[in-house]
């Protein structure tokens, strides 16, 4: 668990219990009753959104599908315009969505991204109201999350992190899994948001563990794909119908989500990046982004954690990216593997 120092969060005294451990540091524990006070109505109305991008949008989208009213905000002009066309509303910045919404959601690319939007100068924290919920949906490092919220507590607000899994199939149909940080009080709330957008939500820990156990699913993500995407090239030079060899992964030993859901081979399957030239999945360049967050992760734990097997999956989506295709959803990896068949041809 985190042990935090009181400094940073006297101005939320009030709100929580606080438990002093025999180093000194303090830890502190929700007080249901003033809690559940101080965020009753944070749930309530409007629900803020920032970040309309391949995940964020269709989860903005599943809640206005679920009758609430949205209220969104994102760099990109094209992305707010469609949102507003599906019946949301627009916002001029992070700081505008959170004077409209006591609860707030982020879908954002990276730790840089995370900082700005909350603690920039028109950030949600330079706005947002007392009790408000934060909910952040981003995949950063678990001490981002951690250092967001205790300059939330200080505002008298509550960030939870809360890192999904499902790529954008999961977000288009609503059935992402949530991994989420922060006291349990706290994620009753955040339940009730997270359930139109997902069908799994999992209470992690406190504040960072959510971040803890996307990253460790990452990496298992990047490598079993990996290995998928040498399977079927390896089925491919030796003669083998890529179906055949699909339906026998996804009834045998070899079964992974990278092989059942979202193939990696053009032709297996229908409605997944590969079917469409790799686009509109995950990024290539944010795989790298979450096993380089794993591998910070691992060497800054105590003692240090090797991730040799990450370690070659990081290698392999940098070498796709430096031949131009990190843009490509990261199952695109087939095609690099493959690359020799079919510069012979």
């Amino acid at each position: 668990q985190a042990i935090l120092q009181p400094a940073a969060f006297r101005s939320f005294a009030g709100m929580f219990g606080l438990l002093r451990s025999s180093s000194g540091a303090c830890r502190f524990f929700a007080s249901p009753t003033r809690y559940g006070r101080a965020f009753a109505s944070a749930t309530d109305g409007a629900i803020g959104f920032i970040g309309l991008g391949n995940m964020g949008g269709p989860m903005a989208r599943n809640l206005l599908k679920a009758g609430r009213k949205v209220v969104a905000f994102d760099v990109s002009e094209a992305s707010l315009n469609a949102f507003t066309a599906a019946g949301g509303l627009a916002a001029a910045s992070p700081a505008a969505v959170a004077t409209q919404a006591r609860c707030v959601v982020t879908m954002l690319p990276s730790n840089p991204h995370v900082r700005t939007v909350y603690l920039g100068e028109a950030g949600v924290l330079s706005s947002a109201k007392e009790g408000a919920l934060l909910i952040d949906c981003s995949t950063c490092e678990p001490a981002v999350s951690q250092e967001v919220a205790r300059a939330a507590t200080k505002r008298g607000a509550f960030l939870m992190d809360a890192p999904v899994s499902g790529g954008t199939i999961g977000a288009e149909q609503a059935t992402l899994t949530f991994m989420v940080g922060g006291p349990s009080a706290a994620f009753a709330k955040a339940e009730g948001i997270l359930q139109h957008m997902g069908k799994k939500v999992v209470h992690c820990g406190d504040v960072g563990m959510g971040q803890a156990a996307k990253l460790c699913n990452n990496l298992v993500l990047g490598i079993s794909m990996a290995a998928v995407c040498e399977g079927h090239a390896l089925a491919d030079r030796l003669g083998l119908d890529q179906k055949t060899l699909a339906d026998i992964l996804n009834t045998s030993s070899g079964r992974c989500w990278s092989s059942d859901t979202y193939n990696p081979c053009p032709g297996v399957m229908d409605g997944v990046p590969s079917a469409r030239g790799y686009t509109g999945g995950f990024a290539c360049d944010l795989m790298i982004k979450d096993l380089g967050l794993a591998s910070t992760a691992a060497m800054g734990s105590n003692p240090k954690l090797a991730l040799p097997m990450g370690g070659l999956a990081l290698q392999l989506y940098s070498l796709m990216s430096a031949h131009g295709a990190g843009h490509k959803d990261f199952s695109g990896l087939f095609e690099l593997i493959a690359e020799g068949k079919q510069k012979r041809q």
